[in-house]
């Protein structure tokens, strides 16, 4: 082989091998989600603090084949979920800056896996507490797990799962909005 064939190799192999920055999507509202918040009889809400339990499973940044997948919102996760609930309320107007009603809560699980082969997945669970007038009216943990086609190329199962984490998002929301006791908890 000659030089430029082996250096060619050997910075394809560096570039396989070595990791990462990346960094999340940003959230896209799911027109389901909006429109389930617009059919419920539902007071106007503000959305408040928002956390992130530390844990094994609670990842930031989370690894994916050794490249790192970061927040866009200020390298919080748990801002990511505060912007994407924000978004969903103030898209099926129910966002108010001075409402009685407060969303809070805590991310607990945040954590994606993209095995070399077979399919990747990705777990999300958060406690999410609404509080009106000083009293809370809702305090629950919702979480979901999903699954997707992979890749045993890296460039592709990558990008995959980078793109998927909006969805995840997606879904742990509609858990929350379809669950019979938030409904309640926000008229």
């Amino acid at each position: 082989m000659n030089r430029n064939g082996v250096f060619l190799v050997a910075l394809w192999s560096t570039a396989l091998t070595s990791g990462c920055a990346l960094v999340a999507p940003r959230y896209s509202p799911a027109l389901e989600n909006v429109q389930r918040l617009k059919d419920a009889a539902m007071q106007p809400a503000k959305v408040g603090n928002f956390t992130s339990t530390p844990d094994k499973g609670n990842a930031n940044p989370i690894s994916i084949r050794g490249s790192s997948l970061n927040s866009p919102y200020e390298g919080s996760y748990a801002k990511y979920l505060a912007k994407a609930l924000e978004q969903e309320l103030s898209l099926a107007g129910r966002l108010s800056p001075d409402a009685q009603m407060e969303f809070s809560g805590a991310l607990q699980k945040n954590d994606i896996s993209v095995p070399p082969m077979g399919s990747a997945s990705g777990d999300l669970a958060a406690r999410f507490v609404i509080t009106r007038g000083g009293q809370t009216r809702y305090d629950q943990v919702k979480s979901i797990h999903d699954e997707w086609d992979s890749s045993f190329v890296g460039a592709i199962a990558i990008p995959r799962a980078q793109e998927r984490y909006p969805i995840m998002v997606q879904k742990l929301l509609s858990e929350l909005f379809t669950d019979p006791a938030f409904l309640q908890a926000v008229k």
